[in-house]
């Protein structure tokens, strides 16, 4: 299986820090955030991970080289001045990623999840992975009932979506017919968010979901990064 990490972020909202460090480079305790990913990933038994770069993208490579430190072979899907968003960016990223189901997490998040619970049964195009709401998200993101994600009804819970998922490259296959006319989606690669892809997806049934109660960090400030480095150097 390959894994995609999405780094593509300006990381605005960590501004200083991202000024000349993007967001997934960026120390949490004694490593970086990417670090533990590329760590996880290597034990899970992944040997080719595509980074996905926009922003300082040149400072991806410098730091990690070939992936050659981890037992990983790293390759880079560099979108340009400006980042693609989510689908946009896999939909770049496909001809490195292959055929098959592969896993994808969000370069800014830290989280202790255990990726060998992701499954897809044969006619699923995602496996997402879902925590409790967080404060700063309160309104959260999907719907879970079982292990299924579920078209939302006004009384029903939204569960906040981790930046973890196992997805198959048909999730891509109708992305003009999700997005319809939205801005970006004319441009050359064209530029996308992966939720309407989700959403359809969900609507036919083809979506999996888990809840994962452990630890999970979305590191979207520095509050945040200096909360995790606290926990972690404690930890550590």
């Amino acid at each position: 299986m390959k894994a995609l990490i999405f780094a593509a972020g300006k990381g605005e909202r960590m501004r200083p820090l991202t000024t000349h460090t993007p967001k997934p480079l960026l120390r949490a305790g004694n490593r970086r955030l990417i670090d533990r990913h590329l760590e996880r990933l290597a034990a899970f038994g992944v040997r080719d991970v595509v980074i996905n770069t926009s922003w300082l993208a040149e400072t991806f490579p410098a730091a990690l080289g070939d992936g050659a430190d981890w037992g990983l072979r790293i390759h880079y899907s560099n979108e340009g001045i400006e980042p693609l968003e989510t689908g946009g960016g896999m939909r770049l990223a496909l001809p490195l990623l292959g055929n098959e189901p592969f896993l994808a997490l969000n370069g800014d998040i830290h989280c202790d999840f255990d990726l060998a619970r992701l499954k897809l049964r044969d006619d699923d195009l995602a496996c997402l992975v879902l925590v409790d709401n967080p404060p700063h998200h309160p309104q959260g993101d999907f719907v879970l009932s079982g292990d299924r994600l579920v078209t939302d009804t006004p009384a029903a819970a939204r569960l906040t979506f981790s930046g973890i998922g196992l997805y198959r490259p048909a999730l891509l296959d109708d992305w003009r017919a999700c997005i319809g006319d939205t801005a970006g989606a004319d441009a050359t690669p064209p530029r996308f968010k992966l939720a309407p892809l989700l959403h359809a997806a969900i609507a036919r049934g083809r979506v999996a979901g888990l809840r994962h109660r452990g630890a999970w960090t979305d590191v979207g400030t520095p509050q945040r990064l200096a909360e995790l480095s606290a926990q972690l150097e404690a930890g550590e």
